[in-house]
């Protein structure tokens, strides 16, 4: 078993702690450190899981909040499994099976009786 590295991003949560609780909340207070985003920007922030951050977008919003950034971002880790690769010779039930492609027959339609 193997462990695969993720973070929980908890924007929306610290938000409905502080009592904002529409996104478009932080467009100016963002605007009042320096950082310039639009109501759309600001709203996927808020809604999805960022894969890259700016780090003055983050120390902002870290300001906004009165948090740190241990409290924004959760690392955690994750168990996966590794999936068994079949022995040689050995038939795996992956995708479809046992089942495979007939071969059509195309057959001329009769030119008319001999």
């Amino acid at each position: 078993m193997t462990r695969k590295m993720a973070y929980r991003w908890h924007l929306r949560q610290l938000m409905a702690t502080r009592g904002m609780f529409q996104t478009s909340d932080l467009v100016p207070l963002l605007a009042e450190r320096g950082v310039r985003l639009s109501r759309e920007q600001v709203y996927r922030l808020v809604t999805q899981t960022p894969q890259r951050m700016n780090m003055d977008v983050f120390t902002a919003l870290c300001d906004i909040l009165a948090c740190g950034p241990s409290d924004l971002i959760e690392v955690v880790a994750e168990p996966t499994q590794i999936p068994k690769k079949a022995a040689a010779g050995e038939a795996t039930n992956a995708g479809i099976g046992q089942l495979r492609p007939v071969r059509a027959r195309i057959r001329r339609p009769n030119q008319g009786s001999d």
